[in-house]
């Protein structure tokens, strides 16, 4: 990746957004017009993306360029962002330009930005992904970025990341790449490794959590101050204060509590696994209990441990995600459906999701902190975290502006907090060499080296339930041998 390290005052501190900011926008005004290409339009990032896009103060308008390869999910984004668009320009005089096609060739030539929020086979591998690992042994909640359902997603879905990257190169060589599409890690490892264009992979797990924090510890979120490194789904807040004060004692002293059964906000009683893992490892993390157990060799691998420590839905149910993932797309389509017909009004408060910061950000040249996923040896200059892999990607506080992604230096995280990070990045390293090779023995190494696949079977039983999704998903994973 193209991308440059910050000299590191930028760590400390919450994000660099305020409420203030979050409302107004940052100082200073846009003198261009610019495009943005939003590839795979179909996805549910696609209206927000494009309405904070258009909130930026002070922008010149622009091209939003829509790509899907579902026509009609295509055309009913198009309506979506087209109605938009009108609105813009009825309430402030600015003009967007809407385009769509189901070939990225057709618009990327000229692209500023890329928004990638791809999903390749829709909902056709979700229950492959699930069951199969399930009669292994391997009970997944979510499984879209670790373990069994994360590899066969980053097996499907990278290599047309990997091709729409080559075309970007060719046709918009100064572009910059937001990637929404899980799983994270993987993709960026493997774009970070076969490309030069700046990439940086956007996850809300960060916001929400310190958001979460601030609220459990009973200060306001503009005076929590924090620190938060590691990799996707699993950053540490590794300080958190609040007017110089350490809020910890006070969350372990309610972790505790909740652990045993008797908690002391009985709204607040879940996220169990994450709170066992602050207790016992020293520091909060950014994912969501259901989805961290993944990450993790303690909490899935015998029922009397998901009972204890999972609940329902995101708190860590079993098949959670394949259970609902279609009739969450369908309640999608039918609410973009709605917009389309005026049934229902566009929502247009910001978001928190980086992407218009970004752009923001770099087009009027203000500093502004996110934090993103990019590769931990930045050019050469040295690791961002230097007790994790050089040559993985890491999630860390990262400075935008006229320069691009600027990854902050963070150092060394305490040795046990690393230690985690690393069970993930090998599993990780392993998956993008199966992506970018298309290499059926590097998956088989991959799922081996998976925390809680690892954690419940043998190699031999990983060997054969690696096989046999590739049997079941043949169809959509051309080329691996």
């Amino acid at each position: 990746m193209a991308t440059k390290v910050a000299d590191a005052e930028s760590q400390s501190g919450h994000i660099a957004h305020t409420k203030q900011a979050e409302a107004k926008g940052l100082p200073g005004k846009i003198l261009r017009p610019i495009k943005v290409v939003q590839i795979g339009a179909g996805s549910g990032f696609t209206p927000t993306i494009t309405r904070d896009i258009f909130q930026i103060p002070g922008n010149a308008g622009g091209t939003i360029a829509l790509v899907d390869i579902d026509p009609h999910r295509l055309d009913t984004m198009r309506q979506v962002v087209t109605r938009m668009a009108s609105q813009i320009k009825e309430d402030t005089g600015i003009e967007w330009k809407v385009e769509a096609s189901t070939n990225r060739l057709d618009v990327l030539a000229g692209a500023d930005y890329i928004v990638n929020s791809i999903e390749v086979s829709g909902v056709s591998c979700v229950r492959w992904d699930n069951d199969i690992p399930a009669k292994y042994g391997v009970h997944q909640c979510i499984g879209d970025t670790i373990g069994p359902g994360g590899l066969f997603k980053a097996l499907r879905t990278v290599p047309v990341f990997l091709q729409i990257l080559k075309d970007a190169e060719r046709l918009c060589p100064n572009v910059i790449v937001l990637n929404y599409t899980n799983p994270m890690s993987i993709m960026c490892l493997a774009a970070g490794r076969t490309t030069k264009l700046p990439i940086v992979g956007l996850c809300h797990s960060v916001q929400g959590t310190s958001h979460l924090l601030a609220k459990r510890a009973g200060v306001p979120y503009e005076e929590l101050e924090w620190e938060c490194a590691g990799v996707n789904h699993l950053a540490w807040f590794t300080a958190l204060k609040h007017k110089g004060k350490d809020v910890y004692p006070l969350l372990f002293e309610k972790a505790a509590q909740d652990i045993a059964g008797k908690p002391s906000d009985p709204d607040d009683a879940g996220d169990l696994v994450r709170k066992d893992m602050m207790l016992h490892f020293g520091a909060f993390i950014t994912e969501s209990s259901g989805h961290l157990s993944e990450y993790l060799p303690y909490y899935r691998k015998r029922q009397d441990l998901i009972d204890k420590y999972c609940r329902s839905g995101y708190e860590g149910q079993t098949s959670f995600y394949a259970d609902n993932w279609p009739t969450w797309r369908k309640n999608a389509d039918e609410q973009r459906m709605r917009l389309v017909h005026g049934e229902e009004d566009v929502k247009w408060d910001r978001s928190w999701e980086y992407g218009s910061w970004i752009i923001e950000a770099r087009e009027k040249d203000v500093p502004y902190r996110i934090y993103g996923n990019v590769m931990n040896n930045v050019d050469g200059a040295g690791q961002v975290i230097t007790n994790l892999p050089a040559d993985g990607v890491v999630e860390v506080a990262t400075l935008i502006d006229r320069n691009g992604i600027n990854p902050t230096r963070y150092g060394k995280l305490p040795a046990q907090m690393a230690a985690i990070c690393a069970s993930n990045m090998a599993m990780f390293d392993l998956a993008a060499t199966a992506c970018i090779e298309k290499s059926k023995e590097a998956a088989i190494y991959s799922l081996q080296l998976d925390p809680l696949t690892s954690a419940v079977a043998s190699p031999a039983e990983i060997k054969a339930m690696t096989l046999e999704l590739f049997d079941a998903e043949a169809e959509f994973l051309p080329g691996f041998k």
